[in-house]
């Protein structure tokens, strides 16, 4: 019988060799993000809680943007956050985005951003892409909308889940957003998902405060 554990071990193994090379590779081509895709991403000081109920809160996770620069299919985590925030931007609310590093868990750091929003909806993204719609009268594993296969969730996909959870914070009940179910998408990247998952939880900090980011896209500028 083949031992699943070991199997699981040799996998991981791979995936962390793979990754390895990856950045070997991204470190000899300085160049191979155009600088219109940068995301820069600047701390400026601890979270507050909102007052004004135009805005949505972004609690991005502890990696995100640090170690990862891409999510678990390759979509630069860049491309992703401006269309979540270009998406609450049509519907005429404003984006917020904070650091959460208490935790690596995308159901807690979206309800950490939705406490701190001033309208009481935020959003919560994983590095690997996972993202959830919260709110803050919400239990923490509840939620308005889950969006766990994230090897399926395109940048379109990121644009119509900010876009629903700025119909959220106008107090309206849009339809969620759609979504394609892959059943081979759990096997094909569950090793993947394994270690991305490792290496988020090294950056966590027990017990520490959500922090303010002013975001920049390269030579888009500030937003």
């Amino acid at each position: 019988m083949v031992n699943t554990e070991m199997l699981v071990e040799e996998v991981v193994k791979e995936v962390l060799k793979r990754l390895s090379a990856e950045k070997a590779d991204s470190a000899e081509k300085p160049d191979s993000i155009p600088k219109d895709r940068e995301l820069i991403l600047e701390e400026i000081g601890p979270a507050q809680k909102g007052t004004k109920e135009d805005e949505v809160v972004i609690g991005i996770s502890p990696a995100f943007g640090v170690k990862f620069h891409e999510n678990i299919v390759g979509l630069p985590l860049s491309e992703i956050l401006r269309e979540i925030m270009a998406g609450i931007a049509e519907e005429g609310l404003k984006a917020r985005v904070i650091r959460v590093t208490h935790t690596a868990d995308v159901a807690f750091i979206a309800h950490t951003a939705a406490k701190l929003s001033g309208s009481g909806v935020g959003i919560g993204i994983q590095s690997r892409g996972t993202t959830v719609i919260h709110h803050k009268d919400l239990q923490p594993l509840n939620n308005l909308e889950l969006f766990p296969q994230c090897p399926v969730l395109t940048l379109d996909t990121y644009r119509a889940i900010g876009k629903n959870a700025a119909l959220y914070a106008k107090g309206e009940s849009p339809t969620p957003v759609p979504v394609m179910n892959d059943q081979m998408a759990r096997p094909k990247f569950q090793a993947k998902a394994a270690v991305m998952h490792n290496f988020e939880t090294q950056f966590v900090k027990p017990g520490s405060k959500p922090v303010e980011l002013r975001v920049s896209f390269g030579k888009g500028g500030a937003i």
